[in-house]
Order: structure tokens, then sequence, then C-alpha cells
């Protein structure tokens, strides 16, 4: 059957990552969750206090981002794929918002985007991949099959993203990650190297009244149109 590669792009919290692990999940093909290997990189810099509250030593992180390893390890019980920094399993750690807060300065540097791009572009070689993040179908994969932009009311993802952390046993407020998201948008769309934009030949889905199945059963439609042809 003919493989391809399918590049699910759009703002923080609008659930890409639910969905493209259930797409690939369907499609037997990979999936690469590109968000984390950012957070894992934010997390480094957090735990080495490159960054913080008012601070950002950029060059330090730069001179460091060769010591940094990212891979992904699938979790049989859990039913998909880890983010292991340098060995170790940090998939909880980059779920906080602590991490969320400082992961879109991060994601400006340059030479943070090129790193992983690289390594990004490396996992799709072989096509039969479905990969999630902000600048897939415009910069990683430019000539993927299908590009998807998925987007909802910026009051929509802060009620997933507050709901996720509340059963993840995270204590804070409403307007924290109300505020989070919508400075993350912000610096998103906003940088030099590679901003968060929709792929003109990209198909936008506004999942803010849309339920995960429904989401699923049409990019699965569409996903099957293009592999039959």
């Amino acid at each position: 059957m003919n493989k391809i590669i399918i590049a699910i792009d759009g703002f923080s919290s609008t659930g890409k990552s639910t969905v493209a692990k259930q797409l690939a999940k369907e499609l037997n093909y990979i999936y690469v969750d590109t968000g984390a290997m950012y957070r894992a990189v934010t997390y480094f810099a957090l735990e080495n206090e490159f960054i913080g509250e008012d601070f950002f030593n950029e060059a330090a992180l730069i001179d460091r981002l060769g010591d940094i390893s990212i891979t992904f390890k699938f979790n049989e019980a859990a039913g998909f794929a880890e983010v292991y920094l340098n060995g170790k399993n940090i998939e909880a750690e980059i779920r906080t918002l602590r991490v969320s807060k400082y992961v879109s300065p991060v994601a400006t540097l340059s030479e943070v985007r090129r790193k992983l791009v690289e390594q990004q572009q490396l996992m799709g070689k072989d096509r039969g991949i479905v990969m999630d993040g902000r600048d897939i179908g415009t910069v990683v994969f430019p000539n993927a099959e299908l590009k998807i932009f998925m987007t909802a009311s910026a009051e929509t993802r802060a009620k997933r993203r507050y709901k996720e952390l509340l059963e993840r046993g995270h204590n804070l407020s409403y307007e924290d990650v109300l505020e989070n998201v919508t400075t993350r948008d912000h610096i998103d769309s906003t940088r030099e190297d590679s901003p968060l934009v929709k792929a003109e030949d990209a198909i936008e889905i506004d999942n803010s009244d849309l339920t995960i199945d429904e989401q699923l059963n049409t990019l699965i439609e569409k996903a099957n149109q293009i592999i039959s042809k």
C-alpha cells in the first residue's frame, strides 16, 4: 500500500497529539510528537538553569545542544511512545505548566529548531508517518501528501488544558492556563524562525465543537483518499 507523510500543525492545546496518535494507530503508521521534542529541550534548559522567570541564557543552551539526545520508546501499557532525554523517561515532567511556560521562547531559537528539524526529517525518510507540531507542513515536510491545520478558540483550548492538568494532579488556576495559551499563541505566530502559519495547501479544521471521534473520522477519510490513489 502507498505510504504517505501526514503533517498536522496548529495552535497549542488543539488536541493535535491526541488525534495524531489515533490516526497513526489506525493507519499502522509511526507517530512523532515534535512538540514533545521542544518540551524536552526546554526541560533540559530548566534543569540546567539556563532559563527562568526573568532570564534566558540562550548562548549556554546553544552551547549544550550537542549534549541533548531525545528518543521515543513505546510503552505497551500506556499505548503510546514516551519521551526520553539522555536515556531518562521525562514524559510526565514535560507535560507540566512549568515547561509549557518556557517552551515557546526556547523554540524561537534557530539553533534549536535546526537541530530538531534535522532529526524529524530523518524520522520521515521512509514515509508512513504522522507528525504533529507547529511547522511540519511548512518547514519539516513541505511536500507532505496530507497537511492538516488545527485550530480552536483560546478559551476552548485553555479549558481542555486546564482539565488535563487537574487530572494529573496539578494545582493551578484556569486564568493561569488561559494566559499561557494566549502568550504561546503570540510567540509561536510572531517568531522570526518558522512562525506558526497555515500552509497554503493545508486543510483547516476548527475543532472547538468537534469530538475526538469526529476529528479522527475526518482525518481517516482524508488520508485514505490520498493513500488509495
